[in-house]
């Protein structure tokens, strides 16, 4: 009993054996000296000897409000997306400003709505959001 699938079978056979011979003629050119040299990392770290003092780092001086509006609160309060106030206008802070500015400060860290914790600036200091909550209310005087 002969098989007509006798053909194709060696010819299934012959396409794996050449595809494995291809895979390993695919190993980067080189000895494994100069594969490892070519690999090798850019640079080393150098961790020096230290008395055990860790240097203070010097302080960054605080941003503005203007800075920070500019920056991070703008993108919301320049247009009033999702009912944000805009800066300066006036009818849309006055019933923020009546409920006190000791609340805007509390909405501007814990949010408000729509408007994340910290007004989207999560390395803003308590401060620098006050100053920024401060030019805004300013802006609407």
């Amino acid at each position: 009993m002969t098989s007509n699938n006798a053909p194709l079978a060696r010819a299934i056979v012959a396409g794996l054996l050449a595809t494995f011979a291809l895979s390993a003629a695919a190993l980067p050119p080189g000895t494994p000296d100069e594969i490892r040299k070519r690999i090798a990392p850019i640079g080393e770290l150098n961790v020096a000897e230290s008395s055990g003092e860790v240097a203070e780092a010097a302080p960054a001086e605080p941003r503005s409000g203007q800075e920070v509006y500019d920056s991070y609160c703008s993108t919301c309060h320049a247009s009033g997306v999702s009912g944000a106030p805009v800066l300066g206008n006036q009818s849309d802070w006055e019933p923020r400003i009546a409920k006190g500015i000791d609340v805007l400060y509390e909405s501007t860290l814990n949010g408000l709505n729509v408007m994340p914790p910290r007004g989207t600036c999560p390395d803003c200091s308590d401060e620098e959001l006050q100053v920024t909550v401060d030019y805004m209310v300013s802006a609407a005087e």
